[in-house]
């Protein structure tokens, strides 16, 4: 599977930018291992290079980028030599800036740790020499705070000299489904493995899901299976909190007052490090979606499928699989596994939703989606129009056989509590299969095989 099936809009947007004369100073973010430096590579080609900064001393850092630099211009002066200082640095890309040349930094936050003074630096080249220049820049960072404060932040000296930014997020399942093939199996990879490209690309879609999570999960020497705890201790400063938190709600425990009784941590510290989790993609925030953002009634989720597998199903037995009983690990997942997925394959129908939106294959067109709950009552994804009064309710069941006509009496009757004002309302069921279909001018179902037609090429 090529990282960049799920890139095709952000390549597009940088090859037209790339396409003009002018200087360009492009910012590209987002969280460990979501596919930033593959799609750097994947644009610069044979017209760029990409400098990849290290946690290490300056002066280091600036003989290993005068090695690459001369390497890339065939200055073998350089590569005998090295930049005295960033200022040298920067006099050099513009004197090589005549002609357009791509030039990258990635993980330019440890070069902002490392010395402070090179965002001042740069503001100084950028606004005096490079603007001038063919130069395209493109300054990447997995630090997501510190790209939006140290570069892109107002009090940062180079505020407002940016002429573009991507901020790059998980892929959506129809790239999984791609990469798999078959839809059902689709649905498994992606709740396991997420929208992560560097998660993805390490299973085997010819094997079946517990094979992949076998191999690739629940083995001490596999990468995923030490790569969450790697990813939260390097972004995190006191991963012992954010570990129960996340632990916490890959349980079942959404709202902030159950996380701060399961944790014992109080409500303060609990908001305080959701807070920052929610700024580094790893958890979200959702509210009814007939409430606004500010209610009270919101709940917190995993915003990553394999961190949510992770602490659900292996973070609590690590012990046992570093003794070598991973296939005895699978087994105990087995029993637990349907309902696992079904949480995950909500999502997924939100997203089949927007497609079915986009083509204008439903009664009408939606406006918001989102889920619903009111106590004890809840609904799977509730879209609205408001403007025409019209709204879908719809429940997603991942099991076989199921009873339509039950769900569908069950959603009509919950519906009756959803706040909006509908002159027009319909019932959606999606589900593996289901025993016996029922119709209706208000009633559509979509099994798999209906979910899988919508997805094959013309």
């Amino acid at each position: 599977m090529s990282v960049f099936i799920d890139r095709e809009r952000e390549l597009s947007l940088l090859e037209e930018r790339s396409g003009n004369d002018r200087s360009e100073f492009v910012v590209i973010y987002g969280r460990r291992r979501i596919g930033k430096s593959e799609l750097i590579d994947q644009f610069i080609k044979d017209n760029g290079i990409r400098l990849l900064a290290r946690e290490e001393s300056k002066t280091l850092q600036l003989r290993t980028f005068a090695e690459k630099l001369g390497d890339f211009f065939g200055d073998e002066l350089l590569k005998k030599t090295e930049f005295r200082g960033w200022d040298g640095f920067f006099e050099y890309l513009y004197g090589k800036a005549d002609e357009r040349i791509i030039i990258a930094i990635d993980e330019f936050p440890y070069l902002i740790k490392e010395d402070p003074a090179i965002t001042s630096i740069l503001q100084d080249y950028w606004d005096n020499k490079l603007k001038k220049t063919k130069i395209f820049l493109i300054l990447c960072g997995s630090s997501i705070s510190m790209m939006e404060s140290k570069v892109m932040g107002y009090e940062s000296p180079l505020y407002g000299r940016r002429t573009g930014q991507l901020l790059l997020k998980q892929i959506p399942f129809i790239h999984t489904l791609d990469y798999v093939g078959n839809f059902e199996r689709a649905v498994e990879f992606y709740s396991v493995f997420g929208g992560t490209p560097a998660y993805i690309i390490e299973t085997g879609p010819e094997n079946d899901i517990f094979t992949n999570i076998e191999n690739n999960i629940l083995r001490e020497d596999s990468f995923l299976y030490r790569d969450v705890e790697f990813v939260l201790r390097q972004e995190l400063t006191e991963p012992r909190y954010y570990f129960s938190i996340l632990l916490s709600i890959a349980k079942g425990n959404h709202r902030i007052g159950l996380i701060a009784n399961d944790t014992g941590l109080s409500i303060s510290i609990v908001n305080k490090y959701l807070s920052v989790l929610s700024d580094l993609q790893l958890v979200y925030r959702m509210v009814p979606v007939t409430e606004s953002y500010k209610s009270r009634k919101g709940m917190h989720f995993l915003a990553d499928n394999l961190f949510d597998f992770w602490f659900r199903f292996v973070y609590p037995v690590m012990d046992e699989i570093e003794k070598g009983k991973g296939r005895m690990v699978a087994e105990s997942i087995k029993p637990q596994f349907n309902q696992y997925v079904g949480k995950h394959f909500e999502n997924i129908v939100q997203e089949i939703l927007e497609v079915l939106n986009e083509r204008g294959l439903l009664p009408f067109r939606f406006t918001k989606i989102g889920r619903w709950w009111h106590k004890e009552k809840e609904i799977d994804v509730v879209a609205l129009n408001e403007g025409i009064k019209s709204t879908i309710f719809c429940e997603c069941k991942w099991r076989d056989n199921v009873n339509a006509a039950e769900i569908i009496r069950d959603l009509r009757e919950k519906a009756g509590f959803v706040p909006v004002e509908s002159e027009k309302e319909y019932y959606m069921v999606f589900a593996k299969s289901f025993r016996k279909r029922v119709e209706g001018e208000d009633v559509i179902l979509y099994d798999l095989e209906d979910m899988a037609r919508l997805f094959v090429v013309q």
